[in-house]
């Protein structure tokens, strides 16, 4: 398989905490890794397959990288890319907004031609209300929805599931597009 694209916005660390951690599970040959507030239009126009890291602040905000990042993010043409997004929220203190930063990378993907690949359920998450979840389906998040501030102790099992689920979803679409 070709190189995958990561790029993640980490403020306080956390989102750079578990980049660390899925770096090793995905296997660090098959990725390149960047900061977003590094990273240009081109360098994610670059690759087919894209994994995007985030968090969500306050009322629904993207990570300010992210936020700093977000216009020429909606110039991509994300037609014939897969993309999956992990993210990181606070279901309680925050709960009508968690992971909202997941959604709306998500419909901005879709918009633009992507597929987004990942949808991970809701069931045994506390929350009110998220952007995250799939239009028409609110079993599903975009995105595979992390809680660092309250159940950081599911994250590895959480990380570990979604990568396999991940993978698996890649290689259909791969073997799809072979046929």
């Amino acid at each position: 398989m070709e190189k995958i694209g990561l790029f993640y916005g980490s403020d306080t660390g956390c989102t750079d905490d578990i980049t660390r951690d899925f770096i090793p599970l995905w296997g660090k040959e098959e990725l390149e890794v960047s900061e977003i507030g590094d990273a240009t239009k081109e360098d994610l126009e670059q690759y087919k397959i894209l994994i995007l890291g985030l968090s969500t602040w306050y009322d629904g905000d993207l990570q300010s990288d992210w936020e700093d990042f977000f216009e020429e993010f909606k110039e991509i043409n994300f037609t014939g890319k897969a993309v999956a997004i992990y993210g990181l929220g606070d279901q309680i203190g925050y709960g009508e907004y968690f992971v909202d930063g997941i959604g709306i990378l998500a419909k901005v993907v879709i918009e633009k031609g992507g597929a987004v690949v990942g949808h991970w359920p809701t069931e045994g998450y506390r929350f009110t209300d998220s952007v995250a979840l799939i239009d028409g389906n609110e079993d599903y998040f975009y995105g595979l929805a992390l809680d660092n501030d309250n159940e950081s102790q599911l994250n590895d099992e959480r990380l570990e599931k979604w990568i396999a689920q991940v993978k698996l979803e890649l290689e259909k679409i791969v073997e799809t597009v072979k046929s």
